[in-house]
């Protein structure tokens, strides 16, 4: 498979410029997330030599190495011998890949820091960290940083263009329009990227064969070994039925992930709340939490009960939402691509307005209110903290520009509002009041 451009990748050079290994880097995110790869790039571009131990397969005589960790001349000497690796102090990185695998290694960390002669980068799919380090120190010696599925600019990276992020981001900052012929060009090229996703082996796959179809059985599998993980932590399947559940959950329109539906009754609030802490630490899912006070301060008032949730990467969310089907009956490709998608697959754009929020380094809030005569609610899809002030944004699949729920909302919070978004699919506009967005400059906001 190719190497692809990652952003995260300039994050790890200052890093190893700036520290000059008084700390190690912990890279979290989702399996097939492309971590293993970017670091191993990494390690063969910026280090005279690297030795990676993917705990995952480790060798039983390389692990053994672990138990005499305080004998730091001995673990090294044997490291080299054993892997056939030379190492040279202050010019070679240590990988530790899967590190979730061993705790002892992770623990490990604060002394071969503290030692000074390598650098440490150590990654993880974080799906069983939290378990497997309940009884050792983590040390405060290592830095994390997140990976995430490639984002629109990285996607285009792919694609061997790198003129039309600047160009979008350009539109942005001037708030200009372009026309609707150029906006259903840029539109439609987006969608690519909708369908295909950020995962890189899905990325490839797209590259290697223009296929979809291909593009859709590659997703399946990264499904499929994301199920597995989860089976792995919870035999009885919930975790694995609150994941298949999110795109009809975002269908109905409800205000919140109702688990119920999702997993039926019978399973106590607070085996829910692990539930879904062990798939927001996965970083297969985005989670958006309800602000109870939609102010500068979100955190502080979010419900921990009360809450959205998002696949990480939307074109997985595509596959998740007719897995049990053939890809031939998967309607939101068909009517992605004919840009004819109905407004009860709008939830699509919404998965991919969180997608990129995240990415952009958001975390997710949302709010409802009750409506003037109480049989319904509004609701402001995401809210943005900018200063001391608040951005509220609303999510249309089409190119509607009824926006009753952010009236209604800046009405009741007018001294909070520092500008209104309405992402959609047309042509940047703006109102007396409201800001137009086509989906693609949601990465800039």
């Amino acid at each position: 498979m190719r190497i692809f451009k990652r952003k995260l990748y300039t994050k790890l050079l200052d890093w190893k410029n700036n520290r000059q290994g008084r700390t190690a880097v912990l890279i979290e995110g989702a399996r097939r997330v492309g971590k293993s790869t970017l670091v191993r790039q990494f390690a063969e571009n910026e280090y005279e030599s690297y030795v990676m131990i993917d705990f995952s397969v480790i060798r039983d005589d390389i692990l053994e190495l672990f138990d005499h960790i305080s004998e730091l001349d001995y673990f090294f000497l044997q490291l080299q011998f054993r892997l056939g690796v030379s190492l040279k102090e202050r010019k070679s990185l240590v990988i530790f890949d899967e590190v979730q695998k061993c705790p002892k290694a992770r623990q490990a960390i604060k002394h071969l820091v503290a030692d000074g002669r390598y650098d440490y980068i150590e990654t993880g799919s974080l799906i069983s960290i939290r378990k497997n380090v309940k009884d050792i120190l983590i040390p405060s010696e290592e830095e994390k940083m997140f990976l995430y599925p490639m984002d629109y600019e990285e996607f285009k990276w792919a694609m061997d263009d790198s003129i039309s992020i600047p160009q979008l981001k350009m539109l942005f900052d001037k708030k200009l329009s372009i026309g609707d012929a150029v906006t259903r060009k840029l539109m439609r090229d987006f969608r690519i990227y909708m369908v295909v996703g950020g995962m890189p082996q899905a990325v490839d796959a797209y590259l290697q064969t223009n296929n979809l179809m291909e593009v859709d059985r590659v997703k399946r599998n990264i499904i499929q070994l994301y199920e597995d993980d989860f089976y792995k932590i919870d035999t009885s399947g919930r975790i694995s039925m609150l994941f298949d559940a999110i795109p009809s959950q975002l269908n109905s329109n409800a205000s919140r992930y109702q688990v119920t539906s999702a997993i039926g009754g019978g399973t106590d609030s607070e085996k829910v709340l692990q539930f879904i802490s062990e798939l927001r630490e996965s970083m297969t899912v985005n989670m958006a939490y309800h602000a109870n006070d939609p102010s500068v301060g979100m955190s502080l008032t979010m419900d921990i009960n009360k809450y959205k949730m998002y696949i990480a990467d939307t074109g997985l969310f595509i596959t998740l939402a007719f897995k049990d089907k053939d890809f031939t009956e998967n309607v939101i490709y068909q009517k992605l691509m004919s840009d004819k998608l109905d407004a009860n697959l709008g939830y699509v754009y919404e998965n991919i307005v969180a997608q990129m929020l995240t990415a952009a380094g958001n975390r997710l809030f949302y709010y409802t209110f009750p409506t003037d005569t109480g049989k319904h609610n509004y609701e402001i899809d995401f809210l943005l903290s900018r200063g001391n002030k608040i951005c509220p944004i609303e999510v249309k699949s089409s190119g509607y520009k009824r926006h009753a729920s952010i009236d209604a909302f800046c009405k009741k919070f007018s001294s909070r509002v520092l500008q209104r978004y309405i992402i959609y699919t047309k042509d940047l506009q703006k109102d007396e009041q409201t800001l137009f967005l086509p989906v693609y400059l949601t990465q800039f906001l």
